[in-house]
């Protein structure tokens, strides 16, 4: 989910650190311990003090993999999208939010909260964060750095109380306004050989107080959005500054059987994985979209219309429920497709958009379409990842093509709809992206390495029915690991329906 000016395991090597008796000449080593003294300070003063200290812990420690559970599915007719969990502040309270990597800012729900709904259509509890119950949360004031930086991905300000607010207006028309925090996060982390739950790292968040267009609907509602972004206010720039993660994530969203899928912060190991360099200096996860195949011919269209500039280019987005292509780019796409399937099936269009009616398998008979990247990279579609299922007619299936025209200019939006059934690695200390198509029910090798160096690989997969990810010490490997938007997150009705 992106602003509407734009027109979301590892092997470390672990120290070992021995104790050392100091024996000098048979005689021992005696040291005189005295208790400081803290009359006159606060309680506030000293816990704050040690917040500190126990951040420094965290930052002497090995870079560990974080794991995180996801559940949802790209399916617009069950979820249309993905979500996880998160548990902030103290005592730790457990929120439902979107993974998307569309925007870049943690935020949640608050109390109190004006047009925030109170039920879910997705059967989830909502809660609400409340501040001042929390007894490790700060309020972040209008001269502190890092409200400089919510300045980026939002449109901030200061009231009489000296808080740094936010608002974030997305492209579908909703919104949510309110106030950023310091508070704790809880995180499952894997460094060396053992998992440690609930380790904790001081993240600053975003506490909305008031929400309106599709965000006050509580058909598909959850507690709030997980912005996996580059800015420096996103919780994966913050933690991995702080030394508590590698500057990486990945997830591989599970398109069949109820969704789910898995999310790391680290880089998933595959040996199918292609990369291209993100665009440079945009706000964005802009790639270098040069041309699209079908059936491996590649389709006439003028490079042109996919190059990165302001409000252009090719933006990938788990926020997105489908994917758009570039006007220019949509009719040759579609032309392509039913030219190749025409005498196995009947070619109608339902709304606008176009439909097929068939009694075949749709892997039988639709061609794979490629992606071609910068870098030689290119994405493979299979027709589940470009169709969408519709009724039956007369005992055959109806597929229309999910993939939409973007009303605007020049821009390709790859929503979870392609995105889904492969491993997506966001390698952001090299600044590149690599997938590879994958079954999301399988479980993964991930490292904290970057491009160089020797690492350990752990094993990441699902191991329940909720669709959490669990992360167990798999092998020690020696290796060198070669690596606004228009936010559809909550759809009313489909554009062909």
């Amino acid at each position: 989910m992106t602003p509407s000016w734009i027109p979301f395991a590892v092997a470390v090597t672990v120290v070992v650190l021995a104790a050392a008796a100091v024996v000098g000449e048979g005689k021992g080593l005696t040291l005189t311990l005295e208790r400081a003294n803290h009359q006159g300070i606060e309680l506030s003063q000293l816990r704050n003090r040690d917040r500190f200290r126990h951040g420094r812990f965290l930052q002497q420690q090995p870079l560990g993999v974080v794991d995180f559970p996801v559940e949802g599915t790209y399916d617009p007719y069950l979820v249309g999208l993905y979500f996880t969990r998160v548990k902030l502040g103290t005592p730790p309270k457990e929120f439902y939010v979107q993974i998307d990597t569309g925007s870049d800012v943690l935020w949640v729900s608050c109390n109190p909260c004006a047009g925030c709904p109170t039920s879910s259509g997705l059967q989830i509890q909502l809660e609400f964060f409340d501040p001042s119950i929390s007894q490790t949360a700060s309020p972040v004031s209008c001269s502190d750095q890092r409200c400089a930086l919510g300045a980026q991905s939002s449109d901030s300000g200061c009231s009489g109380k000296n808080q740094c607010g936010y608002t974030f207006q997305y492209g579908d028309g909703s919104g949510t306004s309110g106030y950023y925090v310091l508070d704790s996060i809880y995180l499952d982390t894997v460094v060396g050989d053992s998992l440690t739950s609930n380790s904790s790292a001081a993240v600053v968040f975003g506490c909305s107080t008031s929400q309106t267009g599709d965000l006050t609907k509580p058909d598909r509602a959850v507690d709030g959005i997980f912005g996996f972004g580059q800015n420096g206010l996103s919780v994966i720039s913050q933690l991995s500054s702080q030394g508590i993660t590698p500057n990486s994530f990945s997830h591989c969203l599970k398109g069949e059987n109820g969704g789910g899928g898995i999310l790391v912060l680290g880089q998933i190991v595959e040996p199918n994985l292609v990369y291209t360099p993100l665009v440079p200096s945009q706000p964005h996860y802009n790639v270098n979209l040069q041309s699209i195949s079908v059936n491996g011919q590649t389709l006439p269209i003028d490079p042109s219309v996919f190059a990165s500039s302001t409000n252009r280019g090719t933006i990938i987005d788990s926020g997105t429920t489908l994917a758009y292509l570039a006007k220019e780019a949509y009719d040759p796409f579609v032309t392509a497709i039913t030219q190749t399937v025409s005498q196995s099936v009947r070619p109608l269009v339902s709304k606008g958009t176009q439909c097929y009616l068939t009694t075949s398998s749709i892997s039988d008979i639709f061609p794979l379409v490629s992606l071609n990247f910068a870098g030689g990279a290119s994405m493979m579609l299979r027709p589940q990842d470009y169709l969408l299922p519709q009724n039956t007619v007369g005992g055959a299936a109806v597929w229309c093509i999910g993939i939409q025209k973007f009303q605007g200019e020049g821009m390709t939006i790859l929503g979870d709809l392609v995105l889904k059934d492969k491993i997506v690695v966001y390698d952001l200390a090299e600044q590149r992206i690599g997938w590879a198509n994958y079954d999301c029910s399988s479980s993964v090798n991930v490292t904290t390495a970057g491009s160089t160096g020797k690492t350990e690989f752990f094993n990441a997969g699902q191991f329940n029915d909720n669709n959490s990810a669990y992360i167990e010490a798999y092998k020690m490997i020696p290796s060198t690991i070669i690596t606004l938007l228009l936010h559809v997150a909550f759809f009313g009705v489909l554009p062909f329906l």
